[in-house]
């Protein structure tokens, strides 16, 4: 543990900016997981696939802005669920 005042308050913020990023985190990977059940259910329709990608690609890039991700992870991450959404939807 630290001993110093400003380091104290350093690992408090530290930590906070760590639980922060885990629910953002999670919240992306939800929205994955959304995506991936839409694509491979039984009864997926274009539309259940639009709007499950549609709400991933804002998620991440809600993502992007608190930066929890670079911009070209997100990019090359949306670019991976519209390849199988695509893939999924012909």
């Amino acid at each position: 543990m630290a001993n110093i005042k400003s380091a104290e308050k350093r690992n408090r913020q530290s930590e906070k900016n760590r639980q922060k990023n885990v629910r953002v985190r999670k919240t992306v990977k939800s929205s994955t997981k959304k995506v991936i059940v839409a694509t491979t259910t039984k009864d997926k329709t274009a539309d259940s696939i639009k709007s499950a990608l549609s709400s991933f690609a804002s998620t991440i890039d809600s993502a992007v802005r608190k930066g929890v991700f670079h911009w070209k992870t997100a990019a090359r991450k949306k670019s991976r669920m519209a390849k199988k959404a695509n893939a999924a939807s012909k």
